[in-house]
């Protein structure tokens, strides 16, 4: 026999059950609720008609029975898997696996599941054979973090027949893109510096064709000419501490060298050991600023002053973005959202010697 919501805990427990002990099904509901079978599937697909009490009458005996909906079943009555898909590329660092974590969390609280691939390349049969994978699960929509121009190419040959939202990369097709505003980032950086006193700011940039680097290199390079200061060549690396350290060793030797802005804070890293090796010190020799403010840039020795990006928001509006496409495809969400940055000043950077105005 069902059992209502005002029974024990045991008993309770036993109602998880119907007659024949098999798990609760969608007729259990509908009759603890007292209402048709209809009704419950409509609540389950969050049907507009349903009346609030009705509603959470039927949720409680959800509750009560534990009662789990089939997914498939949910597929089949509204068309859609409520499943996405997320392609993307160089997943270990910082930025793509806080980006992918924000787009699963967002993506649960909306009541979808997300089946992620992590590519190495991203050439066009690449990804191609990617998105075939996720169109086969059934994904009802895809985001792409895109962050190096060729794989912008690579999904804009693609042509995927599903929703989709890119990161970073503009395909040039309309498809919606969502980034963060890294060259506005990148002269907050590097106007920070020029007005604490220095004449010059040197760079050490993301590698070539990275779109976040070459956006954060444009920004640098712009906000220089702006000022009419001197521009030196920027030293390129890979994102790495180890490329960041090398760097770093040869900005030592230069004893002209009092501002550094660096292009990622694991590169930053290694630009401080490098000129505290060489008994530059940070800031009183030379102020150095890097980018991301990952967790640990405020416990770098000295604490690293950075230009913040919110991961988080990036990933969550992206999901929104998609959910957008999905739902309202005869309104088109705005092709561009971007997210701003904002610099956290620390103790990585000072006035410049014999400058106290």
């Amino acid at each position: 026999m069902t059992r209502s919501a005002a029974d024990g805990p045991a008993t309770r427990g036993r109602s998880r059950r119907n007659f024949a002990g098999a798990r609760p099904v969608m007729d259990d509901v509908a009759k603890l609720a007292g209402v048709s079978k209809q009704t419950v599937s409509r609540v389950l697909n969050d049907n507009p008609s349903v009346r609030a009490e009705t509603r959470e009458a039927v949720r409680a005996a959800m509750r009560t029975l534990g009662y789990r909906p089939s997914r498939s079943a949910r597929s089949l009555a509204s068309g859609r898997t409520r499943m996405l898909g997320v392609i993307s590329f160089d997943a270990a660092r910082y930025g793509p696996a806080s980006t992918l974590t924000a787009i699963n969390t967002a993506a649960q609280e909306a009541g979808y599941l997300v089946s992620s691939i992590a590519l190495d390349t991203a050439d066009r049969a690449t990804v191609v054979q990617a998105a075939d994978r996720l169109s086969a699960e059934g994904a009802d929509g895809v985001i792409a973090i895109a962050p190096q121009l060729w794989v912008a190419r690579a999904l804009a040959e693609a042509r995927l027949d599903m929703p989709l939202v890119v990161m970073d990369n503009d395909l040039g097709d309309g498809t919606p893109v969502v980034t963060s505003d890294a060259r506005t980032g990148a002269c907050e950086a590097t106007r920070h510096l020029l007005s604490l006193g220095h004449t010059t700011v040197r760079h050490v940039a993301g590698p070539t064709g990275w779109t976040s680097a070459d956006r954060r290199a444009e920004g640098w390079r712009e906000t220089l000419e702006a000022a009419g200061a001197e521009i030196h060549a920027p030293l390129v690396g890979d994102w790495s501490a180890d490329s960041g350290y090398d760097l770093g060793r040869e900005l030592a030797k230069d004893p002209a060298v009092t501002a550094v802005f660096v292009s990622n804070d694991q590169m930053a890293l290694g630009v401080l050991r490098a000129l505290h090796e060489a008994g530059r010190r940070v800031p009183d020799d030379v102020s150095v600023v890097g980018y991301d403010d990952i967790p640990e840039a405020a416990h770098f020795l000295p604490p690293l002053t950075t230009i913040s990006t919110d991961f988080t928001d990036i990933g969550t509006r992206s999901l929104r973005v998609l959910l957008h496409r999905i739902d309202t495809p005869a309104t088109p969400p705005p092709p561009l959202t971007v997210v701003p940055a904002e610099l956290r000043v620390r103790a990585s950077t000072a006035r410049a010697r014999g400058r106290h105005d």
